[in-house]
Order: C-alpha cells, then sequence, then structure tokens
C-alpha cells in the first residue's frame, strides 16, 4: 500500500512539474500594433520594474508583466538581467554583514 500511495505522489508531482513547463512563443519575431519588436534593452527595462508591473497587472487589463511581442532569446536575457539586478543578483541573498 505505502509503494503505491508514493508512486501516485511520484506521478502527481511529475504531472504538476510538467504543468509549469514553458510553451513556444507565437508572437516571438513579430511586431506588436505599434510595430515595434522588444529587444535587449526593453527586456532589461521590464525585468527592472517587474514587480511594479506584476502588482499593477493583477488589476487591469490594459498591463502586460511580460512583452510577447520580442526577439525571443535577447529580450528575455535582458528580462532576467533586470529582474536580477533588482534583487541583487544571485549572490543578492548571501551577502552579510562581518562584524
Amino acid at each position: 500500500m505505502k509503494q503505491i500511495a508514493l508512486a501516485l505522489v511520484l506521478l502527481l508531482t511529475v504531472v504538476a512539474l510538467s504543468a509549469c513547463a514553458a510553451g513556444v512563443n507565437g508572437y516571438a519575431n513579430t511586431p506588436n500594433a505599434d510595430g515595434k519588436v522588444a529587444g535587449f534593452w526593453r527586456g532589461l527595462w521590464h525585468g527592472i520594474i517587474a514587480p511594479i508591473t506584476f502588482v499593477i497587472s493583477l488589476f487591469t487589463n490594459n498591463v502586460n508583466f511580460y512583452e510577447v511581442h520580442n526577439n525571443g532569446n535577447w529580450y528575455d536575457f535582458g528580462f532576467v538581467l533586470g529582474s536580477g539586478l533588482l534583487g541583487g543578483g544571485i549572490f543578492g541573498g548571501s551577502r552579510h554583514r562581518r562584524h
């Protein structure tokens, strides 16, 4: 009985994690209504303002958290870099003062 329960938990975990997998962006490299495609610099800026944009996006349909009309990997890199700058990067949480 324990093995069945463990197998069921493992199966549910795999299914739940596979649901989080990123999909294909059908709007990548296609211009938005203004004829623009977001690149690295816009991704960097969107990453920096991501916490504010996220909160606003919860209350309005006019603001999106992530620009889908982007140029792909360079926009993604800028977005991740920008969002990491605000949090101090990968080492931001490990800094501490020595007395």
